[in-house]
């Protein structure tokens, strides 16, 4: 054979493998293009994707792709099953029994024999939830205050008599306990991952999810991989949609916003996520060049912005201030505006706060029951002349203390109070100093947020129960009404929901007049999402839910 003819060969062969090379590039290429992700950004970052500890929104959205409890929340609030298929409740309301689901298996995992994730069963519940009451890793100790640990129940609070039955026991009555079961902290989790990964299982999670951990790197990105052995099903078909899931965690707003416009995030959340000056116009709607590339997700949010005092007279800086005098709180409370504020510097996302505490998208939320709060200069100048300090007369310059992104907002308070005769001085701390101080009761005046923790009133009215005084608890304000605490404790144990509707609107109303707050305004969800996006629901929990998500690739 001639060297010429070997070439020729040679050269035939090599076309060939071209030619395969370029097909099976191209096959891999089609395949990957056919794969649909889900990608957001998450400005705040993410602390650690272990559920026990989740308690925050960032982690909490990251862990709820990942993990499974025994109920979850529709998006009308009302809880579901979900591992557990059903659920009895004793007639005292002291013991829950749940019957779990025989098909719900935790991701394969390398902590497992030969890397294949076994069936969920009830010890894995009693498990996990044992596992929340060490607070090196768990931020749910307060929650378990309920659980009866005594000798009548041989001193466990759960227990699991067979593979798919398992008890709690709890102290006294709670309407509100399946609600706190709905938090991510009750998600189950296999003993094999914690005992391989010990505390670094935050960056090594293995639940039950929709979708599987794949990678994290840790301020750059987190990726999520769709779970093909998933238990829940739309119809005929298993869920979730999407191939995987992908987070961002860009910090500048702007940047992550041009992403979102050049496509690479199909959606962004949250008023502080975009210049809503840009996008949006005074009525909240989106401007016509971002409604074509957009739709616009706004539903009501369990979330009261407000100013807190704090009004325990054995405090010393409470004893020294003004602020002790409920007409100079009250005052406050109808001295500016709270329309003008949500429609100029929020652009109409969220309510004014003119009801209670409690806020819209509650069960007990109702305006013509509670009489909150408007804006009226004769009620100040009236309450200013009962609180000693006729038209500001004697009254001392007030410190109001806040962080940056909430400045535009408080200084209109400022501006509008003093137009009132009440002076207001504005400081600006970090969050974290903001929040140590509230906590240590070292500010009298200050402005903060709740959010939701579980869809009930119960988590919003805990603020003023009297046990509950910060640092230990979360009544910054050291507010005692024993009126109040005795229709707190009547409320934890009605089940009736109208009767208990009636119970939280006295309390609410009991707050308005007492004023140890200055409820601003009921918050909104609000997100732009990419219009190839199905399937992305929203709720009053702010709960990002990705199972049912559809992707068209454009």
């Amino acid at each position: 054979m001639t060297s010429t003819h070997i070439s020729r060969i040679t050269t035939s062969v090599f076309l060939i493998l071209i030619t395969l090379v370029v097909s099976t590039c191209s096959e891999s290429k089609k395949d990957t293009d056919n794969r649909t992700v889900f990608n957001y950004n998450e400005m705040a970052g993410i602390s650690g994707l272990d559920p026990a500890s989740a308690n925050n929104t960032e982690d909490i959205w990251a862990c709820n792709q990942l993990f499974n409890g025994l109920v979850q929340l529709n998006d009308s609030l009302h809880v579901i099953p979900c591992i557990a298929i059903r659920w009895n409740i004793s007639d005292d309301g002291l013991t829950y029994t749940f019957t779990l689901r025989n098909d719900v298996m935790f991701h394969d995992n390398e902590c497992f024999e030969n890397g294949k994730g076994r069936k969920v069963n009830a010890q894995d519940f009693v498990i996990s939830f044992n596992r929340l009451y060490d607070s090196r890793v768990s931020s749910a100790v307060s929650l378990l205050a309920n659980i009866d640990r005594t000798e009548k129940t041989g001193y466990k609070g759960f227990t699991a008599p067979n593979d798919s039955t398992f008890i709690v026991y709890l102290i006294k009555p709670s309407s509100a306990f399946l609600s706190e079961l709905t938090m991510k902290y009750f998600s189950v989790i296999p003993f094999e991952a914690f005992d391989l990964y010990k505390q670094d299982f935050r960056r090594h999670p293995v639940g039950t999810g929709p979708f599987k951990f794949k990678l994290w790197e840790e301020g750059t990105k987190l990726v999520l991989l769709k779970n093909e052995n998933y238990f829940e099903y739309d119809g005929n078909n298993r869920l979730p949609y999407i191939d995987a899931v992908t987070i961002s965690f860009v910090k500048d707003r702007e940047t992550a916003f041009m992403e979102l416009l050049n496509g690479k995030y199909d959606m962004l959340s949250g008023a502080d996520a975009f210049n809503i000056n840009e996008v949006l116009d005074k009525n909240g709607n989106l401007k016509p060049f971002y409604a074509e590339k957009f739709n616009l997700q706004k539903q009501n949010f369990l979330k009261t912005d407000y100013l807190g005092f704090l009004i325990d007279e054995n405090i010393d800086i409470v004893k020294k201030s003004p602020l002790k005098v409920k007409a100079l709180r009250k005052a406050i409370n109808y001295g500016f505006d709270r329309v003008k504020l949500v429609k100029f510097f929020r652009n109409n996302i969220g309510y004014p706060a003119t009801a209670g505490f409690i806020p819209n998208g509650m069960s007990s939320f109702n305006e013509t029951i509670v009489k909150g709060y408007t804006y009226n200069p004769e009620k100040v100048r009236q309450l200013l002349i009962e609180a000693g300090f006729p038209e500001g007369k004697g009254l001392p310059e007030i410190t109001l203390h806040t962080t940056d992104n909430y400045m535009e907002q408080v200084e209109f308070i400022q501006s509008q109070l003093a137009e009132n005769n009440i002076k207001i001085n504005i400081s600006v701390d970090k969050p974290v100093v903001l929040r140590q101080a509230v906590a240590s009761c070292e500010y009298n005046f200050f402005k903060k947020s709740w959010v939701g923790d579980y869809a009930d009133e119960e988590n919003f009215m805990n603020l003023f129960y009297s046990k509950n005084f910060s640092p230990v608890g979360s009544n910054y304000f050291h507010y005692n009404n024993p009126e109040f605490d005795v229709l707190f404790e009547k409320a934890a144990r009605e089940q009736n929901r109208a009767v208990k509707d009636a119970l939280y609107q006295q309390m609410d109303q009991m707050l308005i007049d007492d004023a140890p707050i200055v409820p601003l305004y009921y918050d909104q969800v609000i997100r732009l999402v990419h219009k190839n996006i199905s399937g992305l629901s929203t709720n009053a929990m702010n709960l990002l839910n990705l199972k049912h998500v559809k992707k068209t690739n454009k």
